[in-house]
């Protein structure tokens, strides 16, 4: 079993939802997993609540290819939309599913 996997979650307004699947995608992520997200953060009033809820996007990807997304989703959203993402190690035992 390796390791070198993280669980990445990303929660962001509705409307950049298509934005990070497709990003997420092209840094290699093989899936992944969308649910609607309730809560309150510092922003305060944002698109979302006149768009729905929030999402939650869900991917088990190598270190690297974490490293990558998390940045150009730092670079392309954190400035001017309510976006937060963070990682956390995990153990893939069907790992071959996410290569």
């Amino acid at each position: 079993m390796d390791s070198d996997f993280h669980c990445m979650t990303v929660v962001s307004e509705r409307l950049l939802k298509d934005d990070i699947i497709e990003l997420m995608k092209e840094e290699g992520a093989k899936g992944f997993s969308i649910t609607d997200s309730v809560g309150e953060g510092s922003r305060g009033v944002h698109a979302s609540d006149w768009e729905g809820r929030n999402v939650k996007i869900e991917s088990i990807v190598h270190d690297e290819t974490a490293k990558r997304i998390l940045k150009r989703i730092a670079d392309h959203y954190f400035e001017d939309y309510a976006v937060i993402a963070y990682t956390y190690p995990v153990t893939v035992v069907r790992e071959q599913k996410f290569k």
